[in-house]
Parts: C-alpha cells; structure tokens; sequence
C-alpha cells in the first residue's frame, strides 16, 4: 500500500532539525552523471547527516571531483568507491540506504542488504533522493512506496523521497546553522582573501552558467550601465563560454568596453563552502544546475538559473514550475525564458531590485519549512519504528 509523507509529517509538531535521532548507518549511493550535480548534492547531504550525529558511507563511482570539493573531507562520512563488482570486504550492511536520483545500486549490497532483514535483523530504510522540481507531480509522489518484487532485493520497499519547495515535499538541504554562518560573513573580506578589491558601490556578479546563447548580450548589459560591475567568473564551461563571447566581442567590437565598466575575474575551484561564499558576496548570481539553484536561495539575493537542458524540452515546464513557485515578477520570468534559450529575446533587462524582493519573500516563506535532512531523519525513523 503506498504512503504518502504529508501523512507522516502531521503526525508531529516538533521541528524534525531540532530533534535527537538514533544514530544510524548510511549507505548513499551517487553516480556522476556530468558536470558534477549529482556528487555535489550527495556530499552535502552526507555532511548535513553526519554533523547531526549520524554515520555516513559514500559510494561514488568518480570521487576525483571532492579533491576541489571538498578537500578537508568530514568527520563522520567515509568515502567508498563503487567499482564493478563492489568491494564488500569489511563492510556491514547499515541501516539506511539511498540511492541518489535513482542511481541503480550494486546488486550485490541489495543481496547483502536484504540478507540482514531476512535474518531477522532491524529493518532496512530503502530510501530513493530524487531530483529537485517544483512540479505538481512531486507532492503527490513525494514518501510513496514501491515493494520490490524481483532480483536480490525482492521482499524489500523502496520509499521515494522528493525535494521541494512547498509543505507537503521533502524540503530543501539547509544545515541547522546556515542563517548564523550568514550573519558573521564579511564580503568585503571574502573578496579581497580571494585577490577582488572590491570597491563600495560596485556590483558584483557570479556567472555559473553552461552556455547561453545570449551571454554576449548580458556582457553588454552589463558593460553599458552606470554603475560599475564586477563579474566573477567560475571555473569549467562559464569560463569557457565567457572567454569565448569576450574574445569574439573584442574581435568584432574593440570598443564594447572601452569605459572600463565592467570588469572580468576568473576564478579557481571553490569547496562547497567557499561557493556559498560567493554567492553571498553578489548583488546577482547566476546559476545552474540543483544544489547551486538551491544555495542561490538561501543566499537571498537575485538569481538566474540555467536549468540542464533536455531534448524533449521538458525543462521548459520544470523552469515554469519554479517561477511560479518563487512567485517570479514578470520581468525576471522573460529574463528566464530568453537565458534558457525558450523565447528569443532580446535579453530583458536587469531589474534587481524587484527580483531581489521576489527571492527575499521566496526565501522567508522556505524557511518557514522544515530541512530535507530533517524530515529524512524523520521519515527513515518512522519506517523503522
């Protein structure tokens, strides 16, 4: 019989976060499909778990990028690599396993997983951490079970688990002290650390991007305003795409920035926690991707996200789906639709200040809610209970 979480959730009132939960053994699966999205979520899913006690194994088949990621590692999770066949010497089946955005996990840690709740021992959460939408499907498909009828993990359930952005999904990864490590950061410091002088009244913007076909345009935009603006420019494809639009600019154009307005810096690999940095250092980020859409949010200030394109087009109506849910002012809806290359454009132009009251009011309202890891802690206990 499927359950569905909005259910589970009314039966409490307390804040799952502020909750003590019985220390269990995680075992999360993630696969890196491109550009990393999937392994940056998993690890701060796996750092939220273990800095609220609990004990964390990641298996990634292409750990390479945690090097830059996450460098100094964290206490309580311990990195495996998921190789064909699996490694298991050593290794006791946990409590909890998750499969990151449907990954298929290694048949063999199903057979071992299975073997331990057959023999009788406490009972395994099989939990499935989907993508991030805002779509309607999500709140009704969000806490659902799925029994598993074939293969070594037949007799088993599998429980889906939506992120989301209304009361009746899983919410969104938010650490318990996010607000507090806000409050003391100085961006004035955070720059100069990282070589940007930054000067009062100067803008700052962040490009994460992949590669908008209307890039060049924002360059001008931003080289024609009267304030000046400092773009900050992540390593990878935005690089490469704002290295390429400059190059050509400059080729057709010599002239385009001749005042000096805008100036350029190219950034090295930021750790997760110097991203979050970044991001609250701008007056305006653009981002890509999940869990960079989701710290864009919690930084408060305007964003542009460039959702993954798909060749069906689907995102068209997952982008959709989340200005709705921020309750997107008009212009920052046409701004979107023109980034993501839906409508044609002429690129809109940028209009901070209301957009920067639509993610503030957004952002106010998702705070009210509780944390995925939070309500994980608290759905993977009520099925064992």
């Amino acid at each position: 019989m499927a359950t569905n979480l909005g259910t589970i959730q009314r039966m409490t009132a307390a804040d799952p976060a502020l909750t003590t939960w019985p220390v269990l053994n995680w075992d999360i699966f993630c696969k890196v499909v491109d550009n990393y999205g999937d392994l940056g979520v998993s690890w701060r899913l796996c750092r939220d778990l273990a800095s609220r006690g609990q004990r964390v194994r990641l298996w990634v088949d292409d750990a390479s990028a945690l090097r830059w990621m996450a460098p100094l590692g964290c206490a309580g999770v311990e990195v495996r690599a998921w190789t064909q066949p699996l490694s298991l010497q050593g290794v006791a089946a946990g409590e909890v396993l998750v499969e990151a955005f449907g990954c298929e996990i290694a048949p063999e840690f199903i057979a071992t997983n299975a073997y331990k709740q057959r023999a009788g021992g406490n009972k395994v959460a099989w939990i499935n951490l989907e993508y991030l939408s805002a779509e309607a499907y999500v709140e009704r498909s969000h806490g659902l079970s799925s029994p598993v009828l074939r293969g070594p993990g037949a007799g088993l359930t599998k429980h889906f688990f939506y992120p989301g952005f209304t009361p009746r999904t899983g919410g969104l990864l938010r650490e318990p002290d996010l607000l507090q490590r806000q409050a003391r950061f100085d961006r004035t410091v955070w720059l100069r650390q990282h070589g940007i002088e930054w000067r009062p009244g100067e803008q700052v913007v962040s490009l994460f991007c992949y590669e908008p076909d209307v890039l060049p345009q924002l360059l001008d935009q931003l080289a024609t305003q009267a304030a000046s603006t400092r773009l900050l420019v992540t390593p990878g494809r935005a690089s490469a795409a704002a290295q390429s639009a400059i190059e050509r600019k400059n080729r057709l154009d010599p002239s385009w920035n001749m005042g000096g307005t805008l100036s350029i810096s190219y950034l090295p690999a930021l750790d997760q926690i110097d991203f979050d940095h970044l991001l609250w250092s701008c007056d305006l980020n653009f981002v890509r991707g999940e869990d960079s859409l989701v710290r864009a949010l919690w930084a408060g200030r305007p964003l542009v996200w460039q959702i993954y394109p798909q060749h069906d087009d689907a995102h068209h109506d997952k982008l959709e789906a989340f200005l709705d849910a921020i309750d997107a002012p008009a212009s920052l809806r046409r701004f979107h639709r023109t980034w993501n290359n839906i409508d044609p454009g002429p690129l809109e132009a940028l209009a901070l200040p209301a957009w920067g009251l639509a993610i503030q009011a957004a952002r106010a309202r998702l705070l009210q809610q509780p944390d995925l890891v939070g309500q994980l802690l608290e759905f993977v206990n009520t099925l064992r209970a």
